[in-house]
């Protein structure tokens, strides 16, 4: 892959961190000082991991992460701040155990996750990030071992089995380690498995954060027996020759997820290409007592202004797929994105334990933009599989077709509509720009 294939501009629609509790306020970073933006609620800083240098445009991919650090205390003690595995499985309704209580932000009792046990979930999610997390297992292991999630057995250097976890190295050798990488991969590999916890989960590695060796572990993930989704929260902004290589999410048989991106009203590729799902984000609303009330988009105004909000509209070089005619009223003659949406706002962020970049060790986050909605509908859609796709091809266009197709009106008690929120276009009835079809609501009801 020539640089000048590679596109003028890049940055990645990634996670956005928010320091929950307990309390962690001191942040500094080695590489230089941050952004800030100041909101009534804290401080949104934006780390330089975030920050595009002007001579890295077109080679190199950024997490495009923000820190939250609030203004008072998150949580309560004992319990991680931020939505949590049980409290959004019943938003969605993968589990309406707690629905007759009005969706608790932390519901207790024998059935306090998704999982029911282990039943939801097959296969294999593959999540495709940058360089190599040291503390992948452990992390993932404490956050299942707090949510009652199953946890995974640790077959790194083993075959892969069933219910189990592995890290694959796809240039063949351990990469270097960034943390705030790190970061990114402990909430895809965590947030993949709070939504499907009877898949298993391989982190692909890649050897850097080049666009070429992104792209490479992608293709490493899509060879990995067994795999159904692939999961990737990274991005870049569009640029001319970003066609020539939507075929590295054209497998028969996988399904390929990237995050729309964190800039409201903007694109990313490949959030963009025709062969993935576009993963959205939207913001989960709860009144006093922390009961759900309602779903909105992620808006822009959430940071006062600042780079964040769900990433979405029509895209610069992709045309419109045949999947989308069905909204070509909207869309015209470019793909439209993105196609459904998950909690992606960092004031309702999710718990997330991972490594803290300005302190040795890891510990309880709370991790919000579209970052948390890729994986998470990787595993949505992993639980829904054979109700999903019907013929069980698993490939993005079948999933995208019946996302469109099935559902052409927009009605359907599959998905749940969201009418309030502008992330730069506005949410309105029936498909639009700011969370596409909505939000899912039974896909995965047995």
């Amino acid at each position: 892959m020539s640089k000048k294939h590679i596109g003028p501009f890049l940055s990645i629609g990634l996670a956005i961190l928010i320091i929950g509790q307990p309390a962690y306020v001191s942040v500094a970073f080695p590489q230089g000082p941050p952004q800030q933006i100041t909101t009534p609620a804290g401080r949104v800083i934006v780390p330089p991991s975030s920050i595009e240098r002007p001579e890295e445009r077109g080679l190199r991919a950024h997490t495009n992460h923000l820190i939250f650090v609030a203004a008072k205390p998150q949580g309560t003690a004992g319990t991680p701040a931020g939505e949590n595995p049980g409290s959004l499985a019943c938003v969605y309704n993968i589990v309406s155990t707690y629905q007759k209580d009005g969706c608790p932000t932390n519901p207790s009792g024998p059935f306090a996750n998704p999982s029911n046990g282990s039943s939801n979930g097959s296969g294999v999610i593959a999540i495709v990030d940058a360089y190599h997390y040291p503390t992948a297992y452990t992390d993932l292991s404490a956050f299942s071992g707090q949510f009652n999630l199953p946890v995974l057995n640790d077959c790194t250097n083993n075959p892969l089995t069933t219910n189990c976890f592995q890290v694959v190295y796809a240039g063949g050798v351990q990469p270097s380690v960034s943390c705030g990488w790190n970061q990114e991969a402990a909430l895809d590999i965590e947030w993949a498995h709070a939504m499907a916890p009877g898949a298993g989960i391989v982190l692909v590695e890649a050897a850097s954060n080049s666009l070429s060796d992104l792209l490479a572990a992608v293709d490493t993930a899509s060879n990995i027996a067994g795999v159904r989704q692939v999961s990737m929260s990274w991005g870049s902004s569009e640029f001319r020759f970003e066609r020539n290589y939507d075929f590295h999410f054209n497998r028969s048989g996988i399904a390929y997820f990237a995050s729309s991106g964190d800039t409201g009203g903007k694109t990313i590729w490949p959030g963009v290409s025709p062969n993935v799902v576009s993963a959205g984000g939207t913001r989960v609303n709860r009144d006093n007592s922390g009961n759900f009330t309602s779903e909105s988009a992620w808006s822009k105004e959430t940071c006062g202004g600042g780079p964040c909000g769900g990433g979405g509209g029509p895209s610069r070089w992709e045309p419109r797929p045949t999947y989308q005619n069905v909204i070509q009223g909207i869309v015209g003659s470019s793909r439209g994105t993105p196609d459904f949406s998950f909690d992606a706002d960092p004031f309702t962020g999710v718990a997330v334990n991972g490594p803290f970049c300005s302190s040795s060790g890891s510990g309880w986050m709370v991790f919000g933009g579209t970052s948390v909605s890729a994986p998470a509908l990787a595993g949505i859609v992993n639980s829904a599989h054979p109700q999903l796709l019907g013929s069980g091809s698993g490939s993005s266009y079948a999933e995208q077709v019946l996302l469109y197709t099935g559902h052409p009106n927009y009605s359907s008690s599959t998905f749940r509509d969201i009418t309030s929120g502008n992330t730069g276009y506005a949410a309105v009835p029936g498909w639009d720009f700011a969370t596409g079809i909505g939000s899912s609501q039974t896909l995965n009801q047995k």
